[in-house]
């Protein structure tokens, strides 16, 4: 049940919840600390996306295993990234730029991950169909922000952390006065890739592939809520949706891989009532963070640069510490 309504449904929870708050008082409604200031839906989601960036390090520093096989990517490029942008005005505004494009990336490939997870629970190899799931979520996710409505929303936001570089502001420029010809050639491309990707998995079928009911319906849920939100955005909502969903999933894989580490190494291993206060606080260093990150990321350089490492190190070890073919997962 957890598993439907945290990561396979969660596109379409997350779409519902969405249309629920664009017809209610909560999309007008603020909330004020001191000198902060933001809707109440836009605060949430700002806190939720910052706990979840927050919470790969239950996996990368606080999993002994994960930890003694990247110990240089770990504590060495962490220091020398800080350092790097503490020092470097324009070092600063290129991570931030590329934590705005990762991010993209990074979403897609959380889907493709969790698809092959589930592709390896049903006992197909875990190398079989890997590049065409991968080529299928990238057309999913990124596809309607290139092709859509939100796109501009994107480039707004890279914009808005390029400063006076000549070479991000490109970036947005060439977006906007191409987004006509994006729009058409990505669904030259998608229409033709996804008939073959569903005639390849057929052959594959037929070859001894066993479908997996859990991975068409993540594929189907995530594909139409990216088309609906990213594509048209018609209630407003489209930053919420996909980012409210992609964070959900990720607590949910997060908890379900480290829960048990996270008991042992609070000292309450082997005891049963031991998972629940694990759990909260779990929660509360995430949420902690998340508040935090939210209210004063404006406050001065350093809290920025501490969150926007927070977030590049969120994309960069997620590529490398879930692996299905080394069957870490």
């Amino acid at each position: 049940m957890i598993d439907r309504i945290g990561i396979i449904y969660a596109p379409l929870l997350a779409l519902a919840i969405g249309i629920i708050i664009s017809a209610s008082p909560l999309k007008s409604m603020e909330i004020e600390i001191g000198s902060y200031k933001n809707h109440i839906s836009r605060s949430f989601i700002a806190c939720f996306i910052f706990a979840h960036l927050f919470l790969v390090f239950f996996r990368s520093h606080a999993n002994p295993v994960i930890f003694r096989q990247h110990q240089i990517q770990f504590v060495i490029v962490p220091i020398a990234l800080f350092g790097g942008m503490l020092l470097s005005q324009w070092m600063l505004i290129a991570m931030a730029v590329l934590a705005i494009a990762w991010d993209v990336y990074h979403s897609c490939m959380q889907t493709f991950g969790i698809g092959r997870i589930y592709d390896a629970k049903a006992g197909n190899d875990p190398n079989v169909g890997r590049r065409l799931d991968l080529g299928l979520n990238i057309l999913l996710y990124a596809g309607p922000i290139l092709a859509g409505a939100t796109l501009m929303l994107h480039v707004e936001q890279i914009d808005h952390h390029a400063g006076e570089s000549l070479f991000f502001t490109a970036v947005p420029a060439f977006a906007m006065q191409h987004q006509r010809v994006l729009t058409w050639l990505i669904l030259g491309v998608g229409l033709p890739y996804i008939t073959w990707y569903v005639l390849s998995y057929f052959r594959l079928w037929r070859q001894g592939y066993h479908v997996s009911f859990e991975k068409v319906a993540l594929l189907a849920s995530t594909g139409y809520c990216s088309v609906y939100t990213w594509g048209f955005n018609s209630v407003g909502q489209a930053f919420f949706i996909m980012n409210f969903f992609h964070a959900l999933q990720y607590f949910v894989i997060v908890w379900k891989t480290e829960g048990s580490n996270l008991q042992k190494r609070a000292g309450l291993g082997g005891k049963r009532w031991g998972r629940w206060p694990t759990l909260l606080g779990f929660l509360c260093i995430a949420v902690g963070f998340g508040i935090w990150a939210e209210i004063t990321q404006n406050d001065n350089d350093v809290v920025f640069i501490i969150i926007t490492l927070v977030a590049i190190l969120h994309f960069w070890y997620d590529g490398f510490i879930w692996s299905v073919r080394r069957k870490e997962v």
